[in-house]
């Protein structure tokens, strides 16, 4: 609430500058979009006023209404007394230059697969023979929803076994026009997708926070789900179930991507004899595989990744 003390506050640029400093005093995380204070308040006073994040320099000298002032402060203290993430306060967050409307019941978008969705997954694909994808955990829906975007010839099997991320899924696909290639779809990870047709791609940011990880998450990442978030002792229990899924479900062309973030070491540990390809971005980011079809099922033969369940 405005007080005596911020009375003076009146412009754009002074309530980037006063969040930007109530965020580093009161030590608030990172991490879901931003990096630092100045881009986080940034974002947060721009999204709040309906201000593209490119906002020419003149305009930070824009005097506020006494409405938007009022928002400004709840907010601001919001981010810093209960600790919500930018993008669930202002109901939207930002992938691969799209905005995707967001709440606590889905994962904030943030992979570096954004990086791989722009190139059509070249060069680990070729973009003009893929036909059928399938994002694993798609949460909001914005690894589908972006990829039917970069690549119109395809269709995406959007899967979640939150009934909510199926909804954000199905509200995001509609405000791009891609709701009739982009189908959500009830599923615990594959086991919904036949056999046939087949896969040509399968892309995954499955849960891969392990039990120590997820003992230690700052208070900004206790507001995401849970579920899309804990992934067992060691951070691999849904991409142990994942690897024989896809085996059975992609074509000979066909590779899986799949993230595990600070997962990687472990993974490796857990499967020294299924030989990964770990990707790499411009942009940052880490934790990133790509196996191919024939690899994956030369790996289940060998008895080298998990067999499949009745359930799978």
């Amino acid at each position: 609430m405005e007080s005596s003390s911020t009375d003076p506050l009146r412009t754009v640029g002074d309530f980037v500058r006063w969040a930007a400093s109530r965020f580093q005093a009161a030590g608030v995380h990172y991490g879901h979009g931003t990096d630092n204070a100045i881009d986080e308040a940034a974002a947060l006073v721009l999204g709040s006023l309906s201000l593209p994040a490119d906002l020419p320099a003149l305009y930070f000298d824009g005097a506020l209404t006494g409405d938007e002032r009022e928002r400004l402060f709840a907010r601001i203290d919001e981010r810093v007394h209960q600790r919500r993430p930018v993008p669930y306060i202002l109901g939207e967050a930002w992938f691969c230059g799209l905005v995707f409307g967001v709440d606590e019941q889905v994962l904030i978008p943030r992979s570096p697969i954004a990086e791989l969705i722009e190139s059509g997954f070249a060069p680990w694909v070729d973009p003009a023979r893929l036909r059928r994808i399938a994002d694993v955990g798609t949460g909001s829906g914005c690894i589908a929803i972006a990829t039917a975007l970069a690549l119109p010839s395809v269709q995406v099997d959007a899967l979640d076994c939150s009934p909510a991320a199926l909804n954000w899924t199905a509200r995001n696909a509609e405000r791009y026009g891609v709701g009739d290639r982009v189908r959500a779809q009830a599923s615990d990870l594959l086991a919904a997708i036949p056999s046939e047709p087949l896969l040509d791609l399968i892309v995954s940011n499955p849960p891969y926070v392990d039990a120590p990880a997820m003992a230690a998450l700052p208070p900004e990442y206790r507001h995401e789900p849970r579920d899309a978030l804990a992934a067992g002792e060691d951070g691999l229990d849904a991409v142990r179930r994942l690897l024989p899924q896809a085996a059975q479900r992609l074509t000979d062309h066909g590779v899986l991507i799949a993230e595990v973030g600070h997962g990687a070491a472990a993974f490796e540990a857990a499967f020294p004899r299924l030989p990964v390809t770990w990707l790499e971005f411009e942009r940052g980011g880490e934790g990133v595989f790509m196996v191919d079809a024939d690899t994956l099922r030369a790996a289940a033969a060998a008895g080298e990744i998990p067999r499949l369940n009745g359930d799978d």
